[in-house]
Parts: C-alpha cells; structure tokens; sequence
C-alpha cells in the first residue's frame, strides 16, 4: 500500500478520538484505485460503455416552479420555502450499490480494510471499512470529517473482521447525517460512476459528468427530501445546488478547469483531485473534506425522535409530509367533532391543491413564455410579444391572482393554526379578484387556440421550437455528403416520427372513443409520405379498419358506462330508486349478461389495440381476433338479444310506475358520457353491433387484394356473424310476443265486477291472431252504428275490445266476456256476405238464447244499400259461446280472405287447445259403471216405469260412496231413484242392489261405526255394513233391520264430520220457512249391541222402533232461513242459505253470516241475494265462497280480501266439490275446474248430464276435503269426486226386443293426474332457451281488511 500524505491543517484541539478518526478516514482514502489502462481494448470497452451508460441514464430536467437552493452554511439556516409535491403510495427502496440507479459499479478500490477506534465522548466501538459503507457505522463528527495525522493499520482476527458486516447491518444508512456536507461528499466520491470520457479529443480516464454526480446526490437524498419536505424523486434541483456547494469548496474539478457552474447534464467532465493519472502506487495528493450544513436535510434535534415515532414536537420536519390529523395534538383532535375533522382536511387538501395550481402556472412560464420571449430568430420581436400575448393572454395575471390567494392561505393558516376556524372569506375575496381575470382568459381561449394553430401551420421555426423532428431536419439538410452523421439523423428522424405516431396511437386508444381524439380518423395519424406510399384501395382498407377499432372502443366504452351509469347507482342509492326486494329481478331482466358480452369485447378491443400498435400505420389484418371473437361470443349474444325486448319492457313499466326511476333515467341521459342517449339506447347497443361488423367486414373484403388471406377469413366471419343473427330470431319473436301479452295483460279493460285472469302473464300463453271484426248495432237498425272490435285470440280465450287511445297508450275496453276455446265453436262461417247498410232487425247479434244449441244462425239481412255508393259487403262469422252468458255471436270481415284467416286460426287455436288440454289435463274420468244405471228414453213429464226383474231401468242416480270392508275390499255404494247398489269400484258387472228403497237422494259411509246412511224419500235410516256386506260367514247373520234416524219423513238433508273430537251427523228438516237442525252423536254401545241382537218378533214383520237407538241427541236448533247444505269448519258449522253463509258455533249457538254485506259492498250484497250458496273452502288465511255463478275470497273477518272483485263461473254451477288444489264447479254440461287458490281456469271437462254425485264428504274423519285446514298440501292423488254422466244415444236393451230405450248413466270418478306442468299452466310447453319465467311481471291479488268470526 502507498503511504498517505500528511494532514496540512492542525485538528480541532482537545479532541484525540477525532484525531484519529481523521488520520484513518485519509489513510483509507489516500490509498490510490488500481487505474483503467487505456491500451487494454477491453478497458476502452468498459470506458465506453461506463460512458454511454452514464449519459442516458435518466432525462434532463430544466427548472420548474418556485427557485428552490440549498445554502451551505454551518451557522445559519434559510427560510427554505419547499414544494409539497406528492409521491403518491409509492414505496421508496434505496440499494447503496450505485447499479441500482443505473450505473455501472467503478469504486476506488474492492479491497476492504478495517480498525477499530473507541469514541472517548460515547464508548462504543466501530470498524471502519475501506469503502463509504465504513462511515455507515461510523458517529458524524459536529465539525463534519476532517483531516489529521495517520495512524497504522491493525489487522483484526477473522473473528473480528465478521463481527459487523454490512450484510448484517439491517439500515446501512443509519449513522449517516445527510445534512451534513462532508458525509454526502464521502458518499459521492464512493459511489459515483468513473469512466473513460472524451473531451476536445482528450480521453480523461476515471472521469465523470455533472449528470452522474447530480444521480449519484440524488440517489442519496432523496428519501430524505420525500420523508421531511414532501419533494418527489424525479426533483434534481436540490441534488444540484449540493453538487454545485461541493464544487466550489473543489472537491472534484472540471478537466479543462472552467469555472461554469456545474449542470445536470453531460456537457462537461469532472474528476477528483487525487484521480491522478498512472498505476495504484502514484502518490496522491491529500484534500479536506467539504463542510457545510444542508439545511433542508437537517433532521430534528430530539434524540429520540425517528421516522417511524416522530417527536413530541407538531412542527417536527418529520411531521410535514404527514395527513393534516396526524400533525395535531391527539387531545385537540379527540375534542374535534368528526365532521370538523373532515372539514380540517379538506381545507388543507385545499391549500395544497392550490400549491399545485400555481406551481403549474410557473411551469408555464418557465417552459414556454421566457424561452418564447428570447427566441428571436422565430419571428420578429414585436410580432413574437403579440403572439405572445394572443396565445396566453392574461395567465400570468391568473398566476398573481392564485399567489395572492395562496398566500392569505398561509397568513390564516399561521394566525389559527392548528385549527382553521374560517376561509371563506378569503375566497370572497379571491372571488372578487378572479373576476375580472378568469372570465378574460377563458373567453380568448378559443382565439388563442386558433391562432396557434395557425402560426404553427404557417411558422417553419415555431415547429421546430416545438418538434423534434423538424429540428433534426434542418440539421440533416445542413449535413454534407459523406458525413457519417447523416446517417444516424435519418434513423433519429424516423424513430422520434415514429416515436411521435405511436403517442398520438396510445392517446387516441387510451380516449376510448371520447374526448376530441373521437374525431381522429386514420389519416390524422398517419404521416403524408405514407399515405402517399399506399395505393388508393389499401389506403381505403386501412381506414375501414381503423373505423372498426374505433366503433369498437366507442362500444366498448358505452358497456362500462351501463355499469357505472346505471347498475352501480341502482345498487348503491340511498334511498333506493326501486324497491330492494325487486331490483335484482330488475337488473337481470333488463341487462341480463351484458357483463359477459363486455368481457368478451374489452378482450377483443385489447387485441385489436396490440395489432394495431404492432402494425401501424398499415395494419395486415385483423380478421384472425375478430373470428376468435365471434366464435366466443356468440353464446352470449344468443341469450342477450331475445332479451331485449323484455328489458325494453321493464324499463317502460317502470317509468310509467315509478318517478323516482323516471328521474333517474333522465339524468344518466343528460351525463356527459351519454351522447344524449337514454336507458333503451344503452341496452340496446349489442344488437346493432353485429350488423356494424357484417357492413365493416364486407368493405374490408372489397378492398382487400387477391391472395391475401383475409379472402378467405373474412367470409368465414361473415357466416358466423350472420347465423347468430339467423337463429336468435325464433328467440327475439318469442320474446315480443312475450312482451305483446304482457302489454296486452296491463291495457285490457273489464267493467267494474266482470274482471276475468285470463292468465296473461303465464310463461307458456301465446297470442295466436288478432284483428278488426265490426259487429252489428244490438238493436239491429242501422242508425245505431256499426261497432268496430278489435279481437284477440289467444291460445285460451278470444276476447272482443274496443279500441281506445288515452295519453298516447293503446286500451282495449272489453266489449263481451272472455270466451274460454274450450266452451267455443265454430258455427257458421258460410253464409254468404252481405252490404254493410242495412235495416233490417238483426236478431241474436252480441250474445243470442242463452245455452242455445250451436245449429245455423239465422242469416243476415239483405236489404238495399241505403246509397247507392255504399255498396261495401261484409262477411259473416257466426260462433257459439256454451257458458252462462254465452249464445250466438255474428261478428263480420270486411273480406272473404279475411274471413277465411279467421276460421283457419280460431280452428287452429282450438285444435291446439284440445291438444294441450289432453296433455296437462288435471283430471281424467276413471269409469266406476257403464252399464248398471238406466233411464228410460221419455220425456220428462212422463213417468219412468219402476224398476222390475223384466226390465233394468234403475232411475236417475243421485249419490255414492266409495268404502272399504274389515276384510280389505274396496268397494263402492251408488244410490239412485231404485234403491241403493254396491259393487268392486271399477268393475261393473259386481254391481248388486243390496237395499230395495224409493228415491235415494243421499248416502253416507261411517266405517268407524260399521254404519251406512241413507236419505231415501226423505227419511233417514241407518245400517250395519256387515249386513249388507258380511266379511266374513258369521256376519252373514247380521240383522239387515235399519235404524230409523228420524220419526217423520222430513229430512231434506244432512251432513257428516267431526268436530271437538266427536263424530257427528246432522240432518235439516223444514218448518214452514225455518230450517230446524238436530245434531245427533253415534252411540258405539248401542250399535255393537244392537248388531248382536236377535230380531225381535216386530222386527221380523218390518216394524222398526220409533227412535233411533244407535244416535243420542247432541244438540237441536233452528235457523230463520231456507237452508241447502251445512259444511264442518275446523271448530264451527258453516250453514249455507239464502242469507249467505252463517257461521255458527255448536256450543253457544252464536252465529254470524258473510260475506258482509255492510257499507261498501252494496252491490255484493244484491249479488248475493240472487244467487245460490254452493259451498266453502278455506285457502290460507282466506276463505273461497262458492255460489251458483261466481265465487269471491274473504277474510276472516267476512270482507272481500281481494281487489279483484268476484270471480265468474263459465257455467251455473249444481254442486262445488274440492280436491286440493282445485275447486270442481259441475255444470249440467261441462265440469269446470279451477285453482282454489287464484281462481283460474285450470280444466273444462264436457259431458252431457253431469251430475256430481258424492263431494269428498259423508265418510267419517273427512272433513279435510272442504279445505278447512287451509294449509297448503300436495295434491292428493285419490280420487275425491264421483260424478255421472248420461250417454247421448238411447240404447236398446239388450235381449228385450220391443222394449222401451234406455239412455245409459256412467258413473265415474275424477281421477287426478300427474301434471306436467304446474297447475293453471294450460299452453303448450316452451322450449325457448332465450328467457326464464321469472321475467315475467309480478301478478298478485291485493288484499282488503276487516269484525273476525272465525
């Protein structure tokens, strides 16, 4: 090793340890590096690239915003005024290794030495390295680091030389003060990059420019100017004023010894004074450390104080860069109420916001005002300033304004620190200010643009003041043959015009479609010469797909802007737009996957955007991305087109119902990012897409030349794109017709009480024609005027409207009940056509005889023409309505093509109904006997001849009972006008007559008492079911003698069912007009001991007791009222009369009659008068009440509880049956069958002489068939309802000739059925993949309240 050179200046006195401290610092730096020897190419080579690496290592950067300077004194601090630039969340990581900041490693030397000293003030030991890192461990010295004596190395022990490495020291930078100069120049001169550079031809060896030495600064200060003062990473100005300190105390020298100061660049080189020239051993000349103090890097004086826990002290520098709640005392901040704290901040962010502006207002005039102003040679002087001052106008008097603001800022923030009690009045006044500059510059900002513009257009020199590009240009033309150089700027030129295309590129894609860049067209980013280079064909291609990136971006945006404008404020609003148990339907109905059609695009967009930033200015294709798109996303289109209807649908109802959304629309219309376009707009975007790119596409082919191999992929696209479209047709009519029934189901009009659900919103209905029919005048005269219908047929009704248009939407006022297809046919569509004036009486026109026959219709007038103009001829088309209310009806086409679509439609919607019905029926009938029962084929008025051995008529049947013996059998009991027959259930030749009595009527099975009831000619009797069917030999002997229930043939009725427990029969007799009601309880002693009983001699000759000794009198009352039958509830008796339904109680007799008929339900109560109780039902909390021509719900109060109204039988209805879920209604013509629970229309059953013969009651512990439970249950599948029905041909009897005919009664049961779909879903099944059921709109019946009597 070299010997060091003495210390010229004496250390601070009194101070040994520091002594040696400076002696072994200079020892260690006096020993010279081995030097770069430039014969070596290999050296040279590293020269170079230490070089090149060092002079673009980073970019320049000029002077912006306020003057900031460091001043390098050891006594005084500056009031240093610092930016508060953020840095965002950025995480600072420094490397002491100078590769981490781009430059090679070429430090003094890589021996490492080491000693160790003890600091006499401290006691602590530390090594000392041969490198900087050595004063990492080392405690800064308050004079800095100066020179002094030597002393000798001491070699330490291997064990001592691995005590304290730097890779165990966990913060390296830890005992090093960066304010402190002398520190940072022992830094530097270890750390920064040496090379070989070339100055004047010179080679300097070990040499370095200012930029490298402004990095190597800035590489260690600028954590702490981030942590204390707030100043970003990429802000060199401090590092400089720090090189320029160290240059001028010569620590390092400029090679040419000039005296300019020091810059951040690469124009000058620098070395140390002790880099000397020559081999390791020269001898190197001693320097001083530079002292100084950095006052911006000066930390705070608190010896605890650390970054990560600052001190106690709120104007800690450490504190600066903190949130403004965390530079406050934490009592003052707990006293501070929350909302205060946010205003604090706010305020603050306020006043660094305003930093900001006025920073950036100084960058415009250092960046481009002064260097304007001294830029002579762009255009005169007096026409520069005028330039000047139309393109900038007044921003310098902006500035002032905003300095002046910022300042009365600080002023409040320094008078009422640290709380702002107020600054509005500084904006007052700041307001006054603004007004008279901002208003100024903000109306010239469009001349000054265009006069930019223009002295850009026409100034050669304002170009190259501003482009590269230019600039270079002029060079290259100055430029003579043969130069090399030329050659290099022709590539410069290029790379930076390049360079400059792809900017504007990535700017025009980051847009999005928005913003001025949406106006690019091709041609805007493309330089001249090349468009000029490309054939007019190819030059056409390239635009067309530019345009089809474009579209696509433009697209692309407009998806997020569903999310964000629409979806993501319907979720969030608070309160909520729509009601939060709807929105989610509502979101899915109306935007469906738009979300999987905008991931699928975003990924098509991102490859179009790598293609064309590959590819510009001349793009080869871009098929191959768009068919990998089609193929992907053609699933998703397919699902989302057919539901655009539907969701069109959505968004109108909901702006019809709802302001709030209404609102809500109007304003995302009127957004920015909106182009004006509303909700529908928006959802509607994906389907004009695809055809955007079957257009793009096609134009792309005719410009593409022969053997490219778009030729043959763009066609395959096409395919693709045009079978999406193809096959979600099927999906789109299905959904508008979907649509079309929904707006059918909110604009249909019934008059008040004839409401029919016709079960519009039904997932499976479908709209099967529809059209104007006229209708003759009801009186049948002229003068009356023709009525116009507009008539729907749909796949379950047709129904006739009138038109009527109220506020711009389509009402449809019906003008006759609903026809079900199952009651209608089709009579006459024959007749010949008549002229449309007339004046002859029309008979039969708009509902004829009711129940009549659907025979010829009498045929319409043909009277003369009234004027001779009119000669206009109608067609007509007579159908049959076979409910209640129907008859014949005429209706008229105005053309015989008309009139023949009519027939083919209205035939095809009834052969499809019977199709459906057959395949979703409810109920089948399963034959229990078809050929036991006869009547004779006579008039009514005659009498029937009584059954005898020579003929088998059997009279009408009236009721039966299906039962099962102790032994298993099951059987069944049928009674008639004959006597009462028993037989195996299904097979009718077992059918024997077990009981020879006269008009049976009614019949009732108690199997838990071994009894069997019979209602014959009005008395009641009782008998044991093992007299008359033993199970068994011994109860063969059993006595057939009945129980005469009652002394006198007075019975009308009675009803089995168990209530408390107890099981109990009651029968109704009639005294003049009231109806007396014994409620009797079988006594099980009594009947056991009777069974066992020998026959009396009396019994034997048919004398029975007088009363019943199997019953015993529970108990006995009477109503004021004509009665027709009494059903179980669950803990009362329901009396069913001609006031209604009276609810009574068995115990107390307290009694209540519903539905009521109080104030409000005036015109229910006359209903009710008319018609004729049938029966009652519980569903739920409600209760279902049956009459003769309409049924209607009730609370349990007795109040109508659905606003609904009534709802209306097809038919009359003789008798009510139930079997859960559907109420049975028996015509004497058809079977109509309806869910108990909504009242549709389920099943029409036709027959001839219906008849319902037992209801599911009269068996003990039955009383669940009535529905009194009200509880929802599955369906039971065993039968519940028997009923008869007579054939329409006469018969002769078998083997009698000459005998009277005989028309024959099949009695049956109503087996239900497994539906295949749920039941009141009578369409055909939907096969549609495009929509769910749950898209259709909700449909429940409201609910009205009111004294309980239940």
């Amino acid at each position: 090793m070299s010997a060091l050179q003495p210390n010229p200046r004496p250390p601070p006195p009194g101070d040994e340890d520091l002594q040696h401290l400076y002696d072994e610092v200079w020892r260690i730096f006096g020993e010279e590096s081995p030097p770069v020897e430039p014969s070596s190419p290999f050296n040279v080579a590293i020269g170079r690239a230490t070089s090149t690496g060092s002079t673009t290592s980073s970019a320049q950067t000029g002077s912006l915003g306020r003057n900031l300077s460091a001043t390098t004194t050891a006594t005084t601090r500056s009031d240093y005024d610092m930016s508060t630039s953020k840095a965002g969340s950025s995480t600072l990581v420094r490397d002491n290794s100078a590769s981490s900041y781009g430059f090679p490693s070429a430090g003094p030397s890589t021996l490492q030495y080491s000693d160790t000293f003890v600091d006499s003030a401290n006691g602590y030991h530390q090594n000392l390295g041969g490198s900087i890192d050595s004063l990492d461990r080392s405690r800064p010295s308050p004079y800095g680091v100066a020179g002094s004596a030597t002393s000798p190395l001491v070699d330490q022990d291997d064990e001592d030389d691995d005590y304290f490495t730097e890779s165990d020291d966990p913060d390296p930078d830890r005992f090093v003060n960066f304010s402190l100069l002398s520190h940072l120049a022992v830094r530097l001169r270890d750390k920064v990059p040496r090379g070989t550079h070339v100055k004047s031809s010179i080679p300097y060896p070990r040499a370095f420019t200012g930029k490298d030495i402004v990095s190597t600064i800035q590489s260690q200060i600028q954590r702490e100017l981030l942590i204390n003062h707030g100043v970003s990473t990429a802000d060199r100005r401090a590092a400089l004023q720090v090189a320029r300190s160290l240059q001028s105390q010569l620590f390092f020298y400029e090679v040419e010894w000039g005296d300019k100061p020091l810059q951040d660049g690469v124009e000058d080189v620098y070395m140390f004074l002790d880099d000397l020239e020559g081999n390791s051993e020269a001898v190197r000349e001693r320097e001083e450390l530079p002292t100084a103090v950095i006052t911006m890097l000066t930390k705070c004086y608190v010896s605890s104080c650390s970054e990560d826990d600052p001190c106690y002290s709120w104007a800690c520098p450490r504190r600066r860069s903190e949130d403004w709640p965390n530079t406050v005392d934490p009592a003052i901040l707990r006293s501070l109420p929350d909302s205060e704290v946010h205003r604090q901040t706010i305020i603050h962010k306020t006043i660094s916001q305003e930093e900001h502006y006025v920073q950036d207002l100084d960058t415009v005039e250092a960046l481009f005002i002064r260097p304007l102003r001294s830029a002579t040679h762009i255009m005169p002087l007096s026409k520069l300033h005028e330039f000047i001052e139309e393109v900038f106008g007044n921003i310098l008097d902006l500035r002032e304004c905003n300095k002046r603001l910022v300042e009365a800022l600080y002023v409040r923030q320094r008078e009422q620190a640290p709380i702002i009690q107020k600054i509005g009045d500084i904006f007052v006044d700041a307001a006054r200010s603004f007004r008279f500059a901002y208003p100024t510059y903000v109306g010239h900002l469009p001349l000054a643009e265009k006069r930019f513009k223009e002295e850009v257009e026409a100034n050669a020199e304002l170009r190259l003041f501003f482009e590269y590009p230019l600039a270079l240009e002029a060079i290259m033309r100055e430029t003579t043959d043969g130069n090399p150089d030329a050659y290099y700027l022709a590539e410069a030129i290029e790379g930076i015009k390049n360079l400059q295309s792809v900017s504007q590129l990535r700017t025009f894609q980051t847009a999005m479609g928005k913003g001025p860049t949406s106006k690019w067209e091709w041609h805007d980013l493309v330089a001249k010469d090349v468009r000029d280079g490309l054939s007019k064909s190819e030059a056409k291609r390239q635009a067309i797909i530019f345009e089809l990136i474009k579209g696509e971006m433009s697209y692309v945006k407009d998806l997020e802007n569903i999310e964000l404008m629409y979806i993501q404020p319907l979720r969030t609003q608070d309160p909520p737009i729509i009601a939060r148990d709807r929105l989610e339907n509502f979101i899915t109905d109306v935007f469906h996957n738009f979300a999987e059609i905008f991931g699928h695009h975003r990924k098509l967009l991102d490859q179009l955007h790598d293609i064309q930033r590959e590819e510009h200015p001349t793009i080869r294709s871009i098929t191959a991305a768009v068919f990998d798109a089609a193929l992907s996303f053609r699933e998703a289109y397919m699902e989302y087109i057919p539901n655009y209807p539907i969701a069109a649908y959505r968004i109108d109802d909901e702006m019809a119902n709802n302001p709030d959304f209404k609102a809500f629309v109007e304003r995302c219309t009127r957004h920015p990012d909106a182009d004006r376009l509303d909700m529908k707009n928006f959802i509607n975007r994906p389907i004009p897409r695809l055809l955007r790119y079957e257009l793009l596409l096609k134009s792309i082919l005719e410009e593409t030349p022969p053997g490219h191999e778009d030729r043959e992929a763009i066609p395959q696209v096409l395919e693709i794109i045009k079978s999406l479209g193809k096959d979600s047709e099927p999906g789109v009519e299905s959904a508008k017709q979907k649509v079309q029934l929904w707006c059918y189901n909110s604009n249909i009009a019934f008059k008040v009480g004839e409401s029919v659900d016709m079960d519009l919103l039904n997932e499976n209905r479908s709209l099967i024609h529809a059209g104007k029919l006229l209708r003759q005048p009801e009186t049948g005269f002229e003068w009356n005027g023709w009525t116009e219908l507009f008539v729907l047929l749909f796949d379950n009704y047709l129904v006739m409207t009138k038109t009527k248009e109220k506020e711009g939407v389509t009402k449809y006022q019906v003008n006759r009940r609903p026809i079900p297809l199952d009651l209608l046919n089709l009579a006459s569509f024959s007749d010949p056509p008549t002229q449309r004036s007339t004046s002859i009486l029309r008979l039969g026109l708009g509902g004829g005889n009711r129940h009549a026959d659907g025979g010829v219709p009498a045929t319409p007038g043909s009277g003369m023409p009234e004027s001779a103009g009119d000669s206009r001829l109608i067609y007509p088309c007579t159908i049959h309505y076979s409910g209640r209310l129907g008859g014949l009806y005429t209706l008229f086409t105005e053309s015989q093509q008309a009139r023949a679509e009519w027939r083919q439609k209205l035939e095809e919607a009834i052969g499809l109904r019977k199709v459906v019905q057959e395949s979703n029926k409810v109920f089948e009938m399963d034959p229990l006997s078809t050929d036991t029962f006869f009547m004779p084929a006579i008039s009514a008025s005659t009498a029937a001849p009584a059954w005898n051995p020579e003929n088998s008529f059997t009279g009408k049947v009236t009721c039966s009972v299906p039962f099962n013996t102790a032994d298993g059998r099951a059987l069944v009991a049928i009674g008639c006008a004959e006597g009462v027959w028993i037989g195996f259930r299904h097979d009718s030749r077992s059918m024997r007559r077990v009981l020879h009595l006269k008009m049976v009527t009614q019949c009732a099975m108690l199997e838990d008492f071994g009894m069997f009831l019979v209602l014959a000619d009005k008395a009641l009797f009782a008998y044991h079911i093992e007299a008359l069917v033993p199970s068994s030999p011994q109860s063969a002997h059993t006595s057939q003698t009945p129980q005469r229930v009652n002394g006198t043939r007075d019975v009308h009725f009675f009803s089995v069912g168990n209530q408390g427990g107890r099981t109990l029969v009651i029968y109704m007799k009639k005294k003049g007009l009231d109806s007396v009601f014994r409620v009797l309880e079988p006594v099980v002693e009594k009947i056991n001991e009777r069974s066992k009983a020998p026959a009396s001699f009396t019994s034997r000759f048919g004398i029975r007791p007088a009363r019943s000794e199997w019953f015993r009198l529970y108990r006995e009352f009477f109503l004021p009222s004509e009665s027709f039958d009494l059903v179980f509830l669950k803990a009362k008796i329901a009396i069913l009369c001609t006031k209604g339904f009276e609810i009574m109680d068995l115990t107390d007799f307290k009694s209540v009659t519903i539905p009521l008929r109080d104030d409000g339900h005036e015109r229910l109560a006359k209903r009710c008068e008319s018609c004729k109780p049938m029966g009652m039902f519980r569903v739920d909390n409600e209760f279902l009440l049956c009459y003769d021509e309409f049924g209607i719900y009730v609370n349990k109060h007795g109040g109508p509880s659905r606003s609904s109204g009534t709802i209306e039988w097809e038919g009359t209805a003789e008798r009510v049956a139930l079997h859960w879920p559907f109420v049975l209604l028996f015509d004497s013509r058809f079977i109509e069958v309806r869910h108990v629970s909504t009242g549709l229309l389920a099943q029409i059953i036709p027959g001839n002489e219906i008849r319902c013969i037992w209801d599911g009651r009269g068996t003990s512990g039955t009383s669940a068939v009535t529905g009194v439970d009200g509880l929802e249950q599955p369906m039971n599948l065993d039968p519940r309802v028997h009923a008869v029905m007579s054939t329409t041909e006469t018969l002769g009897q078998p083997g009698l000739a000459g005998r009277p005919r005989a028309i024959a009664q099949h009695v049956f049961e109503l087996a239900p059925t497994v539906p295949l779909y749920p039941p009141g879903s009578l369409a055909s099944p939907s096969q549609s993949m495009y929509f769910q059921q749950s898209n259709s709109p909700p449909h429940s019946p409201g609910m009205v309240a009111s004294t309980t009597w239940i």
